[in-house]
């Protein structure tokens, strides 16, 4: 029998029907799911103490971009020891350089990647942090 505790992820995304489908996909490896709608709101929820070992962000989205969530995340000193995924069709590589400047773990283009693959990457991405 497994006793480890499941992993916490924090999934932030606009778009309502790939919050729920990646809420069931992290469910059924057995993650501890916290979900938000925009930057803003995923940031409440870790100054309320929510504190994931990973989250996979959106970057465009409305009231708080993905970006400046990090920025704010980073500011408050909130979640740092998260390993945190950019899941966005943004593929510039404006965007992708600016998200490794604040301390990203991934990055992962959504019109190229299938929901199972973003799983594998994040437990990768928890596998490699406890070495």
């Amino acid at each position: 029998m497994n006793n480890s505790k499941p992993s916490k992820i924090l999934i932030v995304d606009d778009d309502k029907f790939l919050l729920n489908m990646y809420s069931i996909k992290f469910q059924k490896e057995n993650f501890d799911v916290v979900t938000a709608g925009d930057g803003s709101e995923a940031l409440k929820k870790l100054e309320e103490g929510v504190v994931p070992d990973a989250i996979v962000l959106d970057i465009v989205m409305p009231v708080m971009d993905g970006l400046e969530f990090l920025e704010k995340m980073r500011e408050g000193n909130y979640a740092k020891d998260s390993s945190i995924l950019i899941l966005s069709n943004q593929g510039q590589s404006s965007d992708i350089d600016k998200a490794k400047t604040l301390g990203i773990d991934g990055y992962i283009v959504k019109a190229t990647t299938i929901p199972s693959e973003v799983v594998t990457e994040v437990q990768r991405m928890l596998a490699a942090k406890k070495k």
